[in-house]
């Protein structure tokens, strides 16, 4: 299996920001959009309190500027020329744009120094903790490292399952036999993934969400078919079926050595699982991720096979003395 290309994002211009999150954060443009082709550099979010007092030491300019109750407070004590003075500082550090949260009232003198400097200033009715936690969700997410895959996505009763292999080996018709029995299509053929807090979270491109292609059949709407629970926007990996043609050793029958595999530096458990005519691989995938489930929940099926099976060689080696 190939590597996948692995795409970075290094900015994103306020705009698409603005445009694209809009409406979960409620922003509300409060001056001229020509400061709307700046860049955001940094995927987190900065409180101007220490540049307010006139400490610039640690100022983080490439990041989103957010202006919350304590803010305010203290800017209001600021008069004159040391309130001039402070602010024109922050807007000459090239920052991106800034955010009032609580729908707080703008002052003028900042409204009019934002366009003198061509910065975006927006309004949230949300309260500050509440619009930051939120925007840095975002940004991290947009920031994230992300790749794409040829497979299908499917949770299986909580577990994230990325099903791989070559084209035509049944990846579609699996995912379709699990939504099924209950599950949840993800991501059918192309699986974007994006490594977000050290997990990886696999979603579909926007024009084939919700979809699944069958050979001979077409295009299938699972939620249209099985309803709205039949479709997941996305989940984290937990197990990754490769599914393969070829024969298992006899270690791989028993599964007691786990195999990796690392996408986007992240290792995740592969299960290479062979496809033969006869074998239900739907009941297959979601036994083993099952398996996955069981052993998070602290029991290893695996395992304890194995520590049976050293039990008996032990005792068949060591017989109790007869008496």
């Amino acid at each position: 299996m190939k590597d996948p290309i692995v795409r970075r994002v290094e900015q994103i211009s306020v705009s698409k920001f603005y445009e694209t999150y809009r409406e979960p954060l409620e922003l509300q443009l409060l001056n001229s959009p020509l400061g709307m082709t700046r860049k955001i550099l940094q995927p987190s979010i900065n409180r101007p309190g220490l540049a307010l007092t006139g400490y610039f030491g640690y100022f983080a300019h490439e990041r989103i500027q957010v202006f919350g109750a304590a803010e305010m407070a203290y800017l209001s004590t600021l008069q004159g020329e040391e309130r001039h003075e402070r602010l024109q500082r922050i807007f000459r550090e090239d920052i991106p744009c800034i955010i009032f949260a609580r729908g707080m009232d703008v002052p003028a003198d900042v409204l009019a120094m934002a366009d003198s400097h061509t910065v975006s200033v927006f309004r949230s009715n949300l309260l500050t903790m509440h619009f930051v936690n939120r925007a840095t969700f975002i940004l991290e997410s947009e920031f994230a490292d992300s790749t794409t895959m040829h497979a299908c996505m499917v949770d299986v009763r909580g577990v994230g399952v990325l099903i791989t292999g070559k084209g035509g080996v049944g990846k579609s018709e699996i995912s379709l036999g699990l939504v099924e029995r209950g599950s949840s299509l993800v991501a059918d053929d192309m699986v974007r993934i994006r490594r977000i807090g050290g997990e990886l979270i696999a979603s579909a491109p926007a024009l084939s969400s919700g979809f699944i292609e069958i050979r001979g059949i077409g295009i299938i709407n699972v939620t249209n078919l099985f309803g709205l629970k039949a479709y997941r926007r996305e989940k984290k990996i937990d197990l990754i079926i490769n599914l393969t043609d070829g024969k298992m050793s006899e270690l791989e029958r028993l599964g007691l050595e786990r195999k990796m595999m690392s996408i986007l530096g992240v290792e995740v458990e592969r299960l290479n699982l062979p496809v033969a005519p006869g074998r239900d691989m739907t009941r297959l995938v979601e036994v083993a991720a099952l398996g996955v489930y069981l052993r998070e929940s602290g029991y290893d099926m695996a395992g304890e096979f194995n520590r049976r099976l050293h039990r008996e060689i032990s005792l068949r080696s060591n017989p109790p003395a007869q008496s």
